[in-house]
């Protein structure tokens, strides 16, 4: 009887947990059996196995092969557990050798002459083996993506013979080099919207602080146009969020070319997504857009179109800056620190308080349109902001507004004031701050508790209200929250037009 060991890695949201992968053959009947509560793709793991040995000439022995994934009472999903199998079974032959194989894990997918195939989870595997002083064996596409590990030994074969080869000592694969970093999507620049300062000044308050934010106007008045221009605003990623946002796109199967992520998200998924597209879940619990926008941009459009569950199932993320995918066997839980950037029409027909245009349902399809939007999730957006369109003669005559990089190096210099005050361990960005902790001017409190009184604010209104004129203290270089920094953050924190209390 012989017996093999070989490491791989199940996923749990985007922490590797350890798989050690058990080969025994044994004298019996022929037989290729895999245990250890395999899903589909696992089981038929054993198929592509004997389909690549086939191509390179080798073959099973006619004796029963056993692969045991322990521990046994972990779901394990993915054709990433193609190659540990195939090593497992290649080191209980005696084609390789088991010392040497001992200190690596192996992920990667098999096709059927051999070759390998990229999977996703490359990176948190290359992490936590790395942490486990053990080496990793992945597709050579993604020897890259690995590298970025750090100090760990990469193999990274284009097939399985050029593995065997290396182990054997009749092949050197060489150390591949990190990937490089990935280019954000190139997004317009503000300096070509026209007129909209208000809205301007909220989409630079809402940068800086990282604050939710709501634009509403009429069709073709500009709000789509003004949140594809909040990219090129934001700061880069620092080394620990470009990490995470990384591991979080590596799981997901789209991290493009193993290339670090280090310009913030920015997804903008259409109306008839679902609730698990939006927070996560599906047969294999994936990352939903909420935690593919972690430490980035969410931007929905036609915000009321959305399914009513999916959009209220954006609150518990909002606050807690992280989703969790609860299913009988596990829970999963993702990073969801996101921004929300939002965009609608005042009503259906989208032309409530003009009228010469609205319909005759007026005000009444507005109330019911915007009711959609419910008390509780309006109450988590920090900014709302009304965009009128811009008069066709101010259009064609006005000069080109403010350049995105001027105003992106005003983000940057309050995103650093905000870091000094709360430390590198501390919130990233006053959205998660603690409020409690601000230094407030005793006018500018009593401005706050007043107007919290009389707007009638919800303790979480009143909070985030505060944070919002903590940044804008912060564009103005001011120590305390001043009397009309909290004057600007309640002049953004109004009810939408046609909305009743």
């Amino acid at each position: 009887m012989n017996m093999a060991r070989v490491q791989c890695f199940a996923f749990s949201g985007i922490e590797a947990v350890p798989v050690e992968v058990q080969v025994q053959i044994s004298s019996g009947l022929p037989a290729f059996l895999v245990v250890g509560l395999p899903d589909k793709t696992v089981g038929e793991a054993r198929e592509r196995v004997r389909a690549a040995l086939t191509s390179m000439g080798l073959s099973l022995p006619p004796k029963r092969v056993l692969i045991n994934l322990a521990p046994a009472d972990l779901l394990k999903e993915g054709s990433h557990f193609d190659l540990p199998i195939a090593i497992g079974v290649l080191t209980a032959m005696d084609v390789l050798p088991g010392e040497d194989v001992a200190g690596f894990a192996a992920l990667g997918e098999l096709s059927l002459d051999g070759s390998l195939n990229p999977v996703a989870g490359v990176l948190p595997a290359a992490i936590a083996a790395s942490a486990r002083d053990l080496g990793l064996v992945c597709p050579a596409s993604q020897g890259g993506e690995a590298a970025w590990a750090g100090r760990i030994e990469v193999l990274a074969p284009p097939d399985l013979l050029s593995l065997i080869n290396h182990f054997r000592g009749l092949q050197v694969l060489s150390p591949p080099e990190p990937s490089g970093v990935a280019e954000g999507a190139e997004a317009p620049d503000l300096a070509e919207v026209k007129g909209m300062e208000t809205a301007k000044r909220a989409l630079e308050i809402a940068a800086a602080g990282a604050h939710n934010l709501l634009l509403v106007g009429p069709p073709g008045s500009g709000k789509s146009m003004l949140a594809a221009r909040m990219p090129r605003l934001l700061p880069d990623l620092t080394p620990m969020e470009a990490l995470e946002v990384s591991m979080i796109h590596s799981v997901a199967g789209m991290l493009d070319g193993g290339r670090l992520v280090m310009r913030p998200p920015y997804r903008e998924p259409h109306h008839s997504a679902s609730q698990a597209a939006l927070t996560g879940g599906g047969h294999h619990a994936k990352p939903g857009e909420v935690s593919l926008a972690h430490r980035g941009v969410l931007f929905l459009d036609e915000l009321p179109e959305f399914p009513r569950p999916a959009l209220e199932a954006l609150r518990q993320p909002m606050e807690s800056g992280r989703t969790t995918v609860a299913r009988a066997a596990a829970h999963i839980t993702y990073p969801a620190r996101f921004q929300l950037v939002a965009a609608m029409n005042p009503c259906r027909c989208g032309h409530l308080g003009d009228a010469a245009r609205e319909c005759g349902r007026a005000p009444r399809c507005g109330e019911d349109y915007q009711n959609r939007i419910s008390g509780p999730l309006l109450d988590r957006i920090d900014l709302t902001i009304e965009v009128q369109p811009v008069r066709p003669a101010e259009l064609s005559r006005a000069p080109n507004g403010e350049e995105s990089a001027l105003v992106a190096r005003r983000v940057r210099r309050a995103r650093a004031v905000q870091r000094r005050r709360n430390g590198e361990a501390g919130p990233a960005t006053n959205a998660e701050a603690d409020a409690a902790r601000f230094e407030v001017a005793a006018e500018a409190r009593a401005l706050a508790e007043h107007a919290a009184e009389k707007l009638r604010l919800s303790p979480r209104g009143f909070t985030r209200m505060l944070r919002v004129a903590r940044t804008v203290a912060d564009l103005g270089g001011a120590e305390a929250i001043r009397r009309q920094d909290v004057a600007e953050a309640l002049a953004f924190r109004h009810r939408m037009p046609g909305r009743k209390a």
